[in-house]
């Protein structure tokens, strides 16, 4: 059999990251963007975001979009049914773990400053001293006291340092206490100690599961190292043209950023050859 006698691929699934990706820099979804996500699902495919964010950070968006389906959030943590407001699964992050990572981190690094995640549907986000926030409309809780880290469970904790790089902090965070917890980067200033094993990868395969479809018929889309694991998973992996360089590297294909459209570029295109079709019944 040649190649073109050979099968078409097609997705059922198609899982965007957000930040970065789905979203443009002003924090919204281009017009021509939810178009093309309302052509797929016209076509039967589902959608489910996959983000970095925890919960309480998309729910905002999910209404934006008026998005009421699955959602993968806090680094593969918690499954969410937008629909529903219900968080369907969680993982959280030991924190005796968290505490004695945090040890070795600063013997070997110095200072570190932190914020964490809370877990549940209305969790906070803290942040201590020192700690650089991002603008905009991810809202904050400061805290003076280390102790008010470890007061109620957890989905992870954020790490940044007063000289190293992202990259670099990462790496060296992996090196020294990789056996204890995950390490993630999913954006400027933002490098995670996440539950050991954990990744946007194993939510993603949770929520995929849900809807019985396989990783075969999955297309990821994403920009940070962090979705790396996630296009290991799926079939087929696109990273936007703004894209940090370790996803680009593993990317099965480049499209236009965030600002540019690239999701509605790739869907258009496959929904016009037929590469996208319909999700089983559930």
């Amino acid at each position: 059999m040649t190649a073109a006698d050979a099968p078409q691929l097609t997705y059922q699934l198609i899982a965007t990251d957000l930040d970065g990706t789905l979203l443009r820099s002003d924090d919204t979804v281009s017009e021509r963007t939810r178009a093309a996500l309302a052509a797929a699902s016209a076509a039967g495919a589902a959608h489910i975001i996959v983000t970095g964010r925890a919960v309480p950070w998309t729910k905002r968006i999910f209404a934006d979009l008026g998005y009421r389906g699955l959602a993968v959030c806090g680094q593969g943590s918690q499954v969410y049914d937008a629909g529903t407001g219900r968080l369907l699964t969680s993982m959280t992050l030991d924190r005796s773990v968290a505490r004695l990572a945090l040890e070795k981190l600063e013997a070997e690094l110095g200072p570190l400053a932190l914020a964490a995640s809370r877990d549940g549907v209305d969790g906070q986000v803290l942040a201590g001293p020192g700690y650089r926030v991002h603008d905009g409309p991810l809202p904050y809780t400061p805290f003076q006291d280390r102790a008010v880290l470890w007061a109620e469970p957890l989905n992870k904790v954020y790490i940044q340092h007063p000289q190293l790089d992202d990259d670099a902090l990462a790496k060296a965070a992996r090196e020294t206490v990789g056996d204890l917890v995950a390490v993630t980067m999913a954006g400027e200033g933002v490098v995670e100690l996440l539950p050991l094993g954990l990744s946007k990868a194993k939510g993603l395969a949770l929520a995929a599961r849900r809807l019985r479809i396989s990783s075969a018929r999955t297309l990821a889309f994403g920009d940070m190292p962090n979705d790396v694991p996630m296009f290991a998973w799926a079939g087929r992996g696109v990273a936007m043209e703004n894209a940090h360089e370790e996803l680009l590297s593993v990317a099965d294909e480049v499209t236009a950023s965030h600002n540019e459209d690239g999701i509605a570029l790739v869907l258009e295109r496959m929904l016009e050859a037929g590469e996208l079709t319909a999700a089983p019944e559930r």
